[in-house]
């Protein structure tokens, strides 16, 4: 679900950060739209989780 892979860390958080912001702040989305823009979101938080699992694991 998400656009660009090519996306870097801090990318894919202030991505994910405008998604929750307009999740928060949007009463008008209908359940289907609310449901996609959070499953973007978990995407791209999973995605910064693993680059940071990975990057511990490394030290």
């Amino acid at each position: 679900m998400v656009k660009d892979n090519n996306m870097n860390y801090d990318e894919k958080i202030k991505k994910a950060e405008t998604i929750i912001s307009e999740l928060e702040q949007t009463q008008a989305l209908s359940m289907e739209t609310y449901k996609l823009k959070a499953a973007e979101a978990k995407e791209l938080l999973d995605s910064c989780t693993q680059e940071l699992d990975a990057y511990s694991s490394e030290k």
